[in-house]
């Protein structure tokens, strides 16, 4: 007999239970209150001056209401070439979309795509280029892919003599660290770096880690300015003015997001297609309290998994407002119950991915084991302490420890 309805059940139950024993208290700053360094132009702009400037920006690279890109053309910045990643350089394409390159038509600024078969800037995109911006939203989770772009971006700066500039922006997940490190021979676009899935370090702290830990190709290292956020603190539950992407549409799919992505190697659905993307989570052949029906939404979900299929499962999201700001580690039991439930074959239809977004086979192989929570998370933790450690160094920011 399956354990799965008594495992749902109880990893309900231990939820209530754990908002009454969270480790750390947790801050809501107003918006008002942190400055991100896109506002701190007075910092930057001398770095700027007289000099030829690309931006790798999306929806998300706003001062305030206007759009860090205008706000610089208005300046007088010289920029020369805008880079845009995943969704495209003003946020209005699905996830996965094909993006081309394009002119913007407000700034009328070449526009060249950063996603799909071109990752990387070249040596001709960055002939005519000093310095390189990037100034994108992260949510705190190794493969969410722009701290990838990020990577390659740094990488293209370093072999073609180009400046690289990070203004950088709270950690929605900034305030704990968890799941498996990665081990490099699951590398991939979706995870380049030795770090947990919940790796707690904004993208000027990451950036700092990858450059000087000599983790670009080569061991080359790119000459990197940060400008620092002011006020912010890894115990902040910032919350976000803009939706880092479509799928991600409030905070709650953002807490939820680095425990539900792993099933996006599975043939369980989390939502995308419907009102609630990465806030339900559900299958054809489940037993849950909701039923949900995914569904093409242009622009968000072209092609969503389960599509025009009833779907039965639950809605996550009283549980991801409060579990994850309580306890400050990754939710396993949904996995393990799916995996009991479904078994490992109807589960896993794409192992490989699978473990590209775990960073390590050891993950899957624990679940279809039946190994507990518990077992998997001890697991992980002379791995954790180890990067613990060496995030130390690269910190800029009050820490939650």
């Amino acid at each position: 007999m399956y354990r799965h309805t008594f495992t749902l059940l109880l990893s309900f139950l231990a939820f209530f239970c754990s908002c009454q024993t969270a480790q750390q208290p947790r801050t809501t700053r107003s918006n008002t209150s942190i400055v991100v360094g896109a506002e701190r132009t007075v910092s930057y702009l001398p770095m700027l001056q007289d000099k030829r400037v690309g931006i790798i920006a999306n929806q998300t690279t706003m001062i305030g209401n206007t759009h860090l890109v205008d706000s610089l053309v208005t300046l007088g910045v010289h920029i020369q070439r805008v880079f845009a990643p995943e969704h495209g350089f003003r946020g209005q394409a699905a996830d996965g979309a094909h993006i081309s390159d394009s002119v913007d038509p407000t700034t009328q600024l070449p526009i060249s795509t950063l996603y799909g078969k071109n990752k990387k800037p070249s040596a001709e995109q960055l002939k005519d280029i000093d310095v390189l911006i990037f100034d994108i939203q992260d949510v705190g989770a190794r493969f969410y892919t722009f701290i990838s772009t990020m990577h390659l971006a740094m990488e293209a700066a370093a072999e073609n003599g180009v400046t690289f500039v990070v203004l950088d922006r709270p950690n929605p997940n900034g305030f704990y660290v968890d799941g498996p490190v990665l081990d490099p021979q699951f590398s991939s676009f979706v995870g380049m770096h030795s770090i947990p899935i919940v790796h707690g370090l904004t993208v000027g702290e990451l950036a700092k880690m990858i450059n000087d830990e000599g983790w670009l190709k080569g061991g080359l290292k790119c000459n990197l300015s940060v400008v620092a956020c002011e006020n912010y603190h890894h115990l902040d539950l910032y919350q976000l003015p803009i939706a880092p992407s479509p799928n991600l549409p409030n905070m709650t799919s953002i807490y939820l997001y680095p425990s539900l992505c792993l099933f996006e190697a599975t043939t369980v659905s989390v939502g995308r297609g419907t009102e609630n993307p990465f806030q339900v989570i559900g299958h054809p052949k489940h037993k849950g309290k909701i039923e949900f029906t995914p569904q093409t939404i242009p622009g968000v979900s072209e092609n969503p998994k389960q599509k025009n299929v009833v779907c039965s499962g639950h809605l996550l999201k009283d549980f991801g407002d409060f579990y994850f700001t309580s306890k400050g580690r990754l939710y396993l039991e949904w996995l393990i119950s799916m995996n009991e439930e479904l078994g490992k074959d109807e589960l896993f239809d794409r192992p490989e991915f699978f473990d590209k977004l775990a960073g390590t086979d050891a993950l899957r192989k624990q679940i279809i084991a039946g190994k507990t929570s518990i077992e998997i998370q001890e697991s992980w933790q002379a791995d954790l302490e180890k990067y613990k450690k060496l995030r130390r160094k690269y910190l800029l920011y009050p820490d939650f420890e």
